[in-house]
Order: C-alpha cells, then structure tokens, then sequence
C-alpha cells in the first residue's frame, strides 16, 4: 500500500472549479423558480409540491450515478464522463425554462434541470474522495463550497443586476421579466465553460491505482438483509396510516406524497430480504440496509440540514415579498422588487458561504470537524430565526452571515466526515445513497410545510423559515453523535 500524494493548490482548484458552473445553475433555481412558478400562475399553497421535481429526481438519479460511475473507465476517467453529460443537459434547460409558456411546462423543466445537475454533481463529491488524500479532504470540500459561493453571489444577484443596467424587471401578466430570462441565459454559458475546464485540466486514478492507496478502506463485509423485512413492515404500515389519514380527514394532498415514498420504500426492504442476485437495485438497497454506523449517525444531521435548506428556498421570494414589501401580485412592482431583493439575500449567503469556506479548514483544525459543524449549524438557525423579527429588508443582510456559514458547512464537512469512512470501490454509490437523507426531508418538508403553514401559522409563509432556523439548530446537536475519523494532519487552511 502506498500513500495517497498530496495535491497542490492548484490542483485542488481545478479539480473543483466545475462546481462553480454547478451552482451557478443551482443558485438561479432556487433564487428564481418560485417566482417564475408565481408568475405563471401558482398559489403559495401550490409551491412546495411544484418544487417536488427537484429532490425527488435526486433521489433517483444520485444513487444510480453513483453506482454506474464506480464502474466506469474510459478515455475521460471514471467521473468526469458525467460531468460533462450532466453540464450539456443542465445548460440546455437553464436556456429553455424562462421561456415556458405554462405551469405544467415550467414544473417539467424543473425536474430536467434538476436531473441534470445531479448528473454532475453527485460524481463530484466522489471525486473528492478519490483523488485528495486524508487529510486534504476537508481543504478540498471546503474549496467546493468555495467556489459553490461565490458562482452562487453571482448568479442569486444577476436579475438584480442586470435591472440596475436597464433590463426590464416587470413584464406582463404571465410572462416572465426579461432579467430573469437574460440571467438564466447566462448561467447557461457559465455552467458549461466551468465543467469543461475541469474535464480539461483533470486526470483521475484508474481503480487499480485507486486500490492501491493506503486510504483505499478494506472492503465492507457482505450484508446480511435476511431481516430487511422489518424496517419494510415498518415503512409500510407507516405509509398506509399516513394514507388513511389523508383520506379520511381529507387532509393536504400533498401527503400522498409522503405516503407513497414510505409505502415504495417499505415494499423495497422486504424485496430485499428474499432477492437474490446482484443487479443494480439490489446493490443499491443493500448497501442502503448495510450502511457504515457513521454514515447512519450523519443522516441525521443531514436530515435537519436539509429541511431547513428546502424550507428557505422555497419561501423565501413569498415569505419576503409578503411581509416586508407587502405584495403578493407577481406583476406588481412592490412583490418583484422585493423577489429581486431576494436574489441579493440569496447572493449574500452565498458570498459569505465563500468567506466561511476559507475560514472553515482553521475552524476544523481548533475545534475538530463535529464541532465546527455545530457552530455552523446554530449560526444558520439563528439567522433564520431572525426573519420574524426583522422589519427592514435591508437588515436581512446580516441575517445571511449566519446562513452562509451553515451552508458553507453543510457542502463540505458532513462530507469530508463521511468520505474517510468508505471504502474507495464504493465512494460513488455510497456518496449517491448519502443524498437520500438530502432527498427525503426535502420530500417530506414538500408533503407537510404547506399544511403546517396552512393548519397553524395562517398560512403566513415566513413561519417556514423560522421552522427552518430551529431544524438548523436540531441538526448541529446530532451532530454531537458523530466520531471523528482518525486523519493525517490537516493541510494549512486556503
């Protein structure tokens, strides 16, 4: 066994400077596809379920990638072969979605575009973990976030900008302003150019050389899933209450939903406890049944985390436009001024998430990755919370600070955590089945946060934020539970 070489900065940079263009085109989703859903004619109460496309194409998507791309070999690598896919197909839905005539067609842009950047995105996590040593995996996720803030400060702010140089920012009932459209032409071009560099000035590890390091992980011992039947009992039998319950109280439709995926997941552990074979689904839910003990005491936190992430993408534009600038008229000049302010909240989260990705690796070296984790976490909570009691939008902006440091955190220590936990054959279906504890509070925050608007809040959509702020703060406790990995020292910070 040898050791893993130690990468140079630069390096480092362009193995990762591909996740600029990624979240270039994540960042003009989340700060702009409510609206576009609003112009086009959807009520608040319709949001999160319009929004389901996007986690539940991750689900799908991120565990087979996963597992095709450990199996992968070529003339572009292992990875790289989906960035590229992912990127093409990405840029193509970022320039057609502004121009959707209807609902129905904004929402299936939606779940391509989503596909898409999930094609290239789950590789990259994996790519991480295979080419940077131990101890330069924190440095080399925290540069993701890195360049995840900074392609994100841009592309948040763009409609804002591109309005302060003249480009028309209110458009007629039902069509979507021109900055909107302009800015998702852009990103386009920008998602492209920054995936092909690092396919350009990359090279990977064959899996033999993989195999070879030090850091490799010996292979995990074979799943016994004989008993998968019991946490499929469970689903189930959750999944048909859930389902009676709707029915009969004729709650919220949107938690068929939730119904749906216990049901699917429940029916899937018991398959799995008398499947024999070893194609693909049967892989995928065995190593989901047979999870290191690590990665089961992570999905908690990741589970928290990413509940309140949905919460603020999704209600945020209403939330704001709603409480602070007093409209709630998406042809309004009132309600698109304060959606354009969001896109500068937005790109300030993302700025400091930059910053904070610097500061993060000296973070981990006082504190250790766990409780660097916490603090982050709590900082984000308490910005969160703060939307209830802000009364000037500008004020907001200090609110982000805390935002931008749990979400710098959130990209890149959970994974950093994770990845020296895994064996190296199985980094990239490992780190796919990570994204179901991405996924699944997404789905569910899409199945419950309109009726729990709607049952207890009157339907005020800045409560979702502050039920976000106190997931936040959850998360950063169960972070608590998770053991550090024994590490090489940590490189100097960036």
């Amino acid at each position: 066994m040898t050791r893993k070489p130690t990468l140079s900065f630069w390096q480092i940079w362009n193995m990762c400077f591909g996740f600029l263009g990624i979240q270039f085109g994540f960042a003009l989703q989340n700060a702009n596809v409510s609206r576009i859903f609003q112009t086009l004619g959807a009520n608040v109460d319709q949001i999160p379920v319009l929004w389901i496309a996007a986690p539940f194409t991750g689900l799908i998507v991120q565990p087979i990638v996963g597992y095709l791309s450990d199996r992968t070999w070529n003339r572009l690598g292992r990875r790289r072969p989906y960035f590229l896919v992912g990127a093409v197909l990405s840029t193509l839905a970022l320039l057609w979605m502004p121009n959707a005539p209807a609902l129905w067609m904004a929402a299936g842009l939606l779940w391509v575009l989503d596909a898409s950047i999930n094609v290239s995105m789950e590789p990259f996590r994996a790519f991480v973990g295979d080419q940077c040593p131990t101890g330069q995996r924190p440095l080399g996720y925290a540069m993701q976030s890195f360049f995840i803030g900074v392609g994100a400060v841009v592309a948040s702010a763009l409609p804002w900008l591109l309005s302060r140089m003249g480009v028309p920012n209110v458009a007629p009932a039902g069509h979507i302003p021109a900055t909107v459209t302009w800015a998702f032409y852009l990103g386009g071009a920008v998602l492209l150019g920054a995936v092909l560099w690092t396919v350009a000035t990359t090279r990977e590890y064959p899996p033999l050389a993989l195999e070879s390091f030090d850091d490799a992980q010996a292979q995990l011992p074979p799943t016994d899933a004989s008993r998968a039947w019991r946490p499929g009992l469970l689903l189930l039998a959750a999944g048909t209450l859930v389902l009676f319950a709707v029915r009969h109280y004729a709650l919220e439709k949107e938690l068929y939903l939730l119904a749906g995926g216990l049901i699917v997941f429940g029916a899937l552990f018991a398959w799995l406890s008398v499947a024999r074979g070893q194609g693909m689904l049967r892989q995928v839910m065995g190593d989901l049944y047979g999870m290191p003990g690590p990665m089961r005491r992570l999905a908690w936190v990741q589970f928290f985390s990413w509940f309140a992430l949905f919460a603020m993408w999704i209600y945020t534009t209403p939330g704001v436009t709603q409480s602070l600038f007093g409209s709630t008229d998406p042809s309004s000049a009132a309600y698109n001024e304060g959606a354009n302010w969001v896109g500068v909240l937005f790109a300030a989260y993302n700025g400091f998430a930059a910053l904070a990705a610097i500061a993060i690796p000296r973070m981990v070296r006082w504190w250790g990755l766990r409780v660097s984790h916490l603090v982050n976490l709590c900082l984000g909570g308490a910005g969160l919370l703060s939307f209830l009691v802000v009364r000037n939008p500008d004020w907001l902006l200090a609110s982000m600070v805390g935002v931008g440091f749990a979400w710098a955190s959130i990209l890149s220590l959970p994974y950093a955590l994770l990845s020296d936990n895994l064996p190296a054959a199985k980094m990239g279906v490992y780190m796919g089945i990570f994204n179901f504890f991405i996924v699944i509070p997404q789905l569910l925050a899409a199945s419950v946060l309109g009726l729990l608007l709607k049952t207890f809040f009157g339907n005020q959509p800045i409560w979702a934020l502050a039920l976000g702020g106190a997931s936040l703060v959850v998360a950063g406790l169960c972070t608590l539970r998770v053991h550090e990995p024994e590490a090489d020292p940590l490189p100097q910070p960036l």
